[in-house]
C-alpha cells in the first residue's frame, strides 16, 4: 500500500489524526480535505468546465442515487455513467467488462467508491487501462452525497471522531476496520515521533 500511496499524483489528509501527526512532524500549513468535501468542490467547478463524470462503487443504487443527487444540486453537470460492482473480488472478465464500459463512456473524472484499501488497489492494478485522465477515490463520500448514509456533525469532524461517529452508525460492519486502524495508527504515529526526537538528540 506504501508504493501505491506513493505514486499517487495526489493524496490528501483525509483525517483529523493525519492533520495532527504532520504539525507534529514540523510539517506546517496541512490542513483537512475530506473526500467528500473535495468531490463536493470539483463538481461544483466542473459544471463550467465541461468535466464528464463516471462513479464507481457503492451499495447497489448508491451510485445512480448520487448521479441523480449531483444532477439536481448542479444543473449541467455531466455524468456519462454509474457502476455499482460486487463487494466480492471481481473475476477478470468482470473487472474487464467494467473497464471496458468506462472507457467507452469517455469521463475527464472517474470517482472510486470502493472504500480505502480496496479502492487504491483497484486504481493501482487497472491505471494503465483506464483512459479517464483523472481517477479519484473518496470512499463514503458516495454514500454521504448520495444521503444513504449520515455525515458527522462539523464539531465531530474538527475534532478527529469522525471515525467514532461512523462507528456508532455502523458498528457492525465497521468495528473490525476500527479496531485494527486506529492502535496501529497510534503505535505507529508514537514510533515516529520517537524516532525523530532520537534522531534530534543525536544530531545535538
Amino acid at each position: 500500500m506504501n508504493e501505491i500511496y506513493q505514486n499517487a499524483a495526489l493524496s490528501l489528509p483525509d483525517g483529523m489524526p493525519i492533520v495532527w501527526l504532520s504539525k507534529l512532524l514540523g510539517k506546517s500549513g496541512v490542513e483537512r480535505v475530506r473526500g467528500t468535501d473535495f468531490m463536493r468542490a470539483v463538481t461544483a467547478m466542473s459544471c463550467g468546465l465541461g468535466l464528464r463524470h463516471f462513479y464507481v462503487g457503492g451499495a447497489p443504487g448508491t451510485a445512480a442515487a448520487l448521479s441523480a443527487k449531483l444532477i439536481a444540486a448542479h444543473p449541467g453537470l455531466e455524468v456519462v455513467g454509474a457502476l455499482c460492482p460486487p463487494f466480492r473480488e471481481l473475476s477478470a472478465a468482470e473487472n474487464l467488462e467494467t473497464v471496458e464500459e468506462i472507457n467507452a463512456a469517455r469521463p475527464d473524472v472517474l470517482w472510486i467508491g470502493l472504500g480505502a484499501p480496496k479502492q487504491e488497489r483497484w486504481m493501482a492494478a487497472n491505471f494503465d487501462r483506464i483512459d479517464a485522465p483523472v481517477m479519484v477515490g473518496v470512499g463514503a463520500a458516495f454514500d454521504f452525497l448520495a444521503g444513504t448514509k449520515p455525515e458527522a456533525p462539523k464539531w465531530l469532524q474538527r475534532s478527529g471522531l469522525e471515525w467514532l461517529f461512523r462507528l456508532a452508525c455502523e458498528p457492525r460492519r465497521l468495528w473490525r476496520r476500527y479496531a485494527i486502524v486506529v492502535p496501529t495508527f497510534l503505535c505507529l504515529s508514537a514510533r515516529e515521533l520517537l524516532l525523530r526526537r532520537l534522531m534530534k538528540v543525536q544530531k545535538v
